[in-house]
């Protein structure tokens, strides 16, 4: 007999830090709130330490009849969503300590939206994961809005609420089709009543199911909400908007679709649906990013083209290819992270994340300007970084599953990449920077700063351990 705590102490203590932090921001007063940063850190770095123990050591059970899973790939997931939270909370120290007002309730938001993605990548059966969803998308309706003096982070909310809220709704009709057409909502039983009959209302549930998730993923064409969201957020929020909430509908997606679109007919109308939101994603994302301006909707339209390299590995239908997803989106978070600490520290020193604001910072901040070169790289794709390692898992394991034609269009797509991430590099070492202030890096920002930036060499070099634990949570799947 197990007990259901012990499974659940990530998660539990995520409830418990979030209304411990959410107590201090209304009790204690603002001048004596400076350890709330420090007290999230080592809470988060326990409580990830945990799960990685859990993830070698820990025990492997569905319980309340298949609504929650405690399996390798949920783990997997949950280690994910720590990390990125972690990495959030060391690099907007500063960000946070300037904001006008609510600093109190930042972090109490933050972790509220991990707990969401952590019940999303255990949930079982679809009211379970979108209960998660929403939670996840609540928390980062006020997240994205949280600069209240701000007109850009106003609109992003509103546009982010109206935009979410639709696309819930779209998900929820999904489920509600399903529903009615099996009884259930539990993802093993879907996938046995539906069998292998393919009916107009299963095909439109599918759609919209597919529609719904594409929407929190930036799937080409329910992408338009990312860059405006991504621009006018704070620049932490944005960060943990574009890494962890899409690696939470990415570990819904592939649960969903394994389970329940796992017979013959299925598997082919699924994958004909994915092979052309692929090629989509990964092609518009890259050409629209090239004559962007600003840091943070280039870096948006990279996160829509890295969407669509992930769903290459979905594709594939094989552990190789699950293995290729879940290991990318492990080192996106770290690539990516890198990139939008450096916008964040840009942000809070000059106020400003355009492009041309990186002028001259090879000077300004020679360590900034490392990491941000090295992250671009690791995005696109560039030996040895982790990136490249990344790519080959996707696409060796699309073409091994016989679909080849969409492993080049991902080639090609990235070596186009490679053009406007080396556009941001060559304003940082050329551009003159004239009359722009220095950017010292200090404290928890330095360590975020270094600590990514080695992840990304060090996985590039030597990714065999990663790669063993994407293996084991990619074969609890199958």
């Amino acid at each position: 007999m197990f007990n259901i705590t012990t499974v659940l102490t990530p998660e539990i203590s995520l409830v418990l830090l979030s209304l411990i932090l959410l107590a201090i921001g209304l009790l204690i007063p603002a001048g004596a709130r400076k350890g709330m940063m420090p007290l999230t850190v080592f809470s988060l770095a326990g409580i990830l330490s945990y799960t990685l123990y859990d993830f070698f050591f820990g025990e492997r059970i569905s319980f309340l009849d298949g609504l929650y899973l405690h399996d390798q790939f949920a783990i997997y997931f949950k280690i994910l969503f720590l990390a990125a939270a972690l990495l959030v909370v060391l690099s907007s120290g500063g960000y946070v300590q300037k904001l006008p007002k609510h600093r109190g309730e930042f972090y109490s938001l933050l972790l509220m939206a991990t707990l969401g993605m952590m019940i999303m990548a255990g949930a079982g059966e679809l009211i379970t994961m979108y209960v998660g969803l929403e939670l996840m998308t609540i928390s980062f309706y006020i997240l994205v809005a949280y600069l209240a003096d701000d007109p850009r982070s106003s609109e992003a909310g509103i546009k982010y609420l109206v935009l979410g809220a639709t696309s819930s709704a779209i998900l929820l009709y999904g489920i509600s089709l399903i529903y009615g057409l099996t009884g259930s909502t539990e993802l093993a039983v879907i996938a046995s009543r539906l069998g292998g009959n393919l009916t107009p209302a299963s095909f439109l549930a599918t759609v919209f199911i597919l529609a719904g998730l594409g929407f929190k993923i930036s799937l080409v064409p329910f992408h338009l909400w990312s860059p405006d969201i991504y621009e006018g957020a704070p620049t932490p929020v944005t960060a943990f908007l574009a890494i962890a909430s899409k690696a939470a509908a990415f570990s819904v997606l592939i649960r969903v679709y394994l389970i329940t679109m796992n017979s013959q007919s299925f598997s082919a109308t699924g994958q004909s649906l994915l092979l052309v939101l692929a090629a989509m994603t990964m092609i518009m994302g890259n050409l629209i990013a090239i004559p962007q301006t600003n840091l943070k909707r280039l870096l948006a339209f990279s996160s829509i083209a890295q969407a669509g390299y992930l769903m290459v590995g979905i594709i594939a239908e094989s552990v190789a290819g699950i293995k290729g997803v879940i290991f990318y989106a492990m080192i996106y978070v770290f690539a990516n992270m890198g990139a939008f600490a450096v916008a964040t520290l840009i942000s809070e020193k000059q106020g400003s994340s355009e492009i041309r604001d990186l002028a001259g910072l090879w000077r300004r901040s020679p360590l900034a300007t490392v990491v941000m070169t090295a992250s671009l790289l690791s995005l696109a794709g560039i030996p040895p970084l982790a990136g490249f390692v990344g790519k080959f898992y996707l696409f060796s394991a699309v073409m091994d599953s016989g679909y080849v034609a969409i492993a080049y269009i991902g080639f090609v797509m990235s070596m186009i990449s490679v053009y406007y991430y080396l556009s941001v590099v060559k304003v940082m070492f050329l551009a003159e920077g004239e009359g722009l202030p220095d950017v010292p890096v200090h404290g928890a920002m330095k360590f975020t700063l270094v600590f990514t930036m080695v992840i990304t060499i060090v996985i590039g070099l030597y990714p065999t351990p990663l790669a063993q634990m994407a293996i084991s949570a990619a074969q609890s799947l199958f």
